[in-house]
This record gives structure tokens, C-alpha cells and sequence, in this order.
């Protein structure tokens, strides 16, 4: 490929309507350049601030951030303390991201795959419950799209339950946060979720001891660094290493921009919920369209994503139509007992559906209302 076609594919991909973003810029500058300015990049004050302000607004006691979301499900599933290599098994949706699965495995445990409800896309008690075997360990829920799953239904089967809140962060399920009720709860803060840090996580925990050892763990195990021993021990240097474990330690860079996000957030959902009710109006009469379900009165939805279902059997034509129109759509996610690496010989027919008929469109607080208008009428054309 030469440059003039490199950079035509490249201005191409500029010019797209994305499906997924962030909305970053001068706030989150001036934050980084704050931290530069003190010359305190790695792990410190303002990992400490931002982990206070998520604490509060969640309603927790406290809060362990992580350098992704995809890590805090690996420090959930460690800290259920399940013995590794004795055939436990976890359950969680096969409708859901690699990582919730990876995580099983990573600590040396099975994943059991459990179908989702057609309508949520969330993860169905009644399959779970079917799922559920002697070497049963805990089951992994996740909010999909920031809509909150039944916990009520999960937690009342008595085991330990993992709330994966990464489309989560402004969900309530009545006066509860999403990602506080289980045992254990993460989220994320990559790139394209609802509050960015350009990359991080977080876990909380029902037991102060619990998330105490979060704490502990991530930085290699190292309990606790020589700088903050320094007015304790007389040979700070000497480390209190309490486990082997990966380091899973966020920046301060990183933190700073979760900062400035934190004090948008407001601002964020509110436009995320003006494009979510842009499509849920346009495309209310479209017969061949099963919109996204809301959020029950008295509940909240993070409006992470818009995710269709195309009736007519041409969900991927509509895909295709959408990108030479200059629209790019995805599907999130593709079920993980069809992947080859996870495959076995569960059938999952409601997540299999999915995977021929879901369909993402454009959400996030970049696009306009032009945007969101030229997304709908694309739809409605490719209909006639």
C-alpha cells in the first residue's frame, strides 16, 4: 500500500461515526499537566483522591483502583479465596467480554458458561440455577450495557456472587449501586467506557478485610512501598511481601484523568441519555427492530452502549450498509462458549441468537445530534 492509499484509509477511518468513545480534552490536560507539574506520575495522591470520590459516589466505604478492568476481574476472582487446580468452577454469561472468562482460568479455575435474557442481555437466573453443579464456586453477573442485572434473584442462591459493573458506573438497582451489592464487585475505566482513565479498574468488596488484601496485592504483593513504611519500620527498605501476584498498580497520569471525568460524569450520562432516547423515539415504529430494553422505574441505567436487534435476518447487510454510509456498528460481544478456545458442547440458544441478530449502534458524548440523526435515517432507509 502506498502513502496516498495509506492515507486515504486513514482519513476514512477519521471520518467514521464511531460506535464507542470517550469525551477527553482541556480538563483532563490541565489535570496530567498538574501531575507533571509535581512530578508524581506512578501511584500516589491522586490514586488516593480519585478512589475517594468513586467510593463516595458508589456509597461504599472504600475502593481499590487498578490499572484495568480487565485485571480487577482477575483480583475478584482470586480474592473468592477458592483453591486453584480443584476443578471450581464459575458461572458466569457467555455473552459477555473475554476477560470475565480469562479471569477463571488465570486463577486456575473452569469456567461454566450460562445463557442471558433475550430482551436484557443480561445474565438469566434460570440458566444459571441449571448450571449449577457440585464444584460450584461462585457465579460472575454482569450489567450489560449499564442496565442492572437481577441480583436479587442471584445473591438468593447463596453463592458467592462477582458483579462485573464495567458498563456500569452511574447504575442503580433501587437505592444500590451496581457493582456493591455481590461479594465482590469491579469496573472499568478503559478507553471507551462511560468515565475514561485512558486505562484503569477498580474492586470493591463486602468485607473490609477482603479489599484490604486488594490493596495489598496489587503492587506485586509488596503490602505496602519503602516511602510509606518510612515512618514505621526502621529498615523501611525491607518489603512486607504478603503473596505472589501480577502487578496491577494505576498511575497517578492515569488517575488525574479519572479525576477531571469524575466532576464530567454528570454531564456525560446526560448526554449518553439524550442519545439513548434519540434512538429509542426514531426507531420506535420499525417493526423489524427490537430496541433495547430500560431500566425499571426506580432503577438506572449507565447507557454505555445502544445494542439492537435486527428481526429480518439481515443484521450483518445492515452492518455493511451502515459502514459504506460512513457509520461503523459492532457487535458486543460474541458468546464465549462459540469460541473455539472456550468452546465445549453446551448449547446456549438465546446467546446464539444474539450472535446473528445483535447489533451496536453509535453511542457515546462525541456524537452530535446531526450524528445521531443520520444513524437513524440510515436505518429506516436501509428498511424501505
Amino acid at each position: 500500500m502506498n502513502r496516498a492509499e495509506t492515507d486515504k484509509k486513514k482519513r476514512s477511518s477519521e471520518e467514521l461515526i464511531q460506535v464507542f468513545g470517550s469525551l477527553v480534552g482541556t480538563e483532563e490536560l490541565a489535570e496530567i499537566r498538574d501531575c507533571l507539574d509535581r512530578q508524581w506520575i506512578g501511584m500516589g495522591p491522586r490514586t488516593a483522591e480519585l478512589e475517594s470520590s468513586l467510593a463516595a459516589h458508589l456509597g461504599v466505604e472504600d475502593l481499590v483502583l487498578l490499572n484495568s478492568g480487565s485485571n480487577s476481574l482477575q483480583m475478584a476472582v482470586h480474592l473468592l479465596d477458592v483453591p486453584p487446580g480443584t476443578g471450581a468452577e464459575i458461572i458466569l454469561p457467555s455473552f459477555t467480554w473475554v476477560a470475565c472468562a480469562a479471569a477463571v482460568v488465570m486463577c486456575g479455575h473452569r469456567p461454566v458458561f450460562c445463557d442471558v435474557d433475550e430482551a436484557t442481555m443480561n445474565i438469566d437466573p434460570d440458566s444459571v440455577v441449571r448450571a449449577i453443579g457440585p464444584k460450584t464456586a461462585g457465579i460472575m453477573a454482569v450489567h450489560y450495557a449499564g442496565l442492572p442485572a437481577d441480583m436479587d434473584r442471584l445473591l438468593a442462591l447463596g453463592l458467592p456472587v462477582i458483579e462485573d459493573a464495567a458498563h456500569a458506573i452511574d447504575s442503580r438497582l433501587g437505592s444500590k449501586a451496581c457493582g456493591t451489592m455481590g461479594d465482590l464487585g469491579i469496573f472499568s475505566f478503559g478507553p471507551i467506557k462511560n468515565l475514561t482513565m485512558g486505562e484503569g479498574g477498580a474492586v470493591v468488596a463486602r468485607k473490609p478485610e477482603v479489599l484490604q488484601r486488594a490493596r495489598d496485592l496489587r503492587f506485586c504483593g509488596v503490602a505496602s512501598s519503602g516511602f510509606a513504611s518510612a515512618c514505621k519500620r526502621n529498615r523501611w527498605w525491607e518489603h512486607e511481601i504478603i503473596g505472589v501476584f501480577p502487578k496491577m498498580t494505576p498511575s497517578d497520569l492515569c488517575a488525574a484523568i479519572g479525576i477531571a471525568q469524575f466532576r464530567k460524569l454528570p454531564s456525560i450520562q446526560e448526554r449518553r441519555a439524550a442519545i439513548w432516547n434519540r434512538y429509542q423515539q426514531g426507531l420506535a415504529d420499525i417493526n423489524w427492530i427490537d430496541r433495547p430494553k430500560e431500566a425499571q422505574a426506580g432503577d438506572r441505567h449507565s447507557y454505555f452502549t445502544y445494542c439492537v436487534r435486527i428481526k429480518n435476518g439481515r443484521r450483518d447487510a445492515l452492518a455493511h450498509a451502515l459502514m459504506e454510509q460512513g457509520i461503523y456498528t459492532t457487535l458486543r460481544f460474541h458468546p464465549l462458549h462459540m469460541n473455539p478456545v472456550y468452546g465445549g458442547e453446551v448449547s446456549l440458544p438465546v446467546s446464539e441468537r444474539l450472535a446473528e441478530t445483535a447489533l451496536n449502534l453509535p453511542l457515546h458524548p462525541r456524537l452530535s445530534d446531526a450524528d445521531v440523526d443520520r444513524v437513524i435515517d440510515c436505518v429506516r432507509r436501509f428498511g424501505c
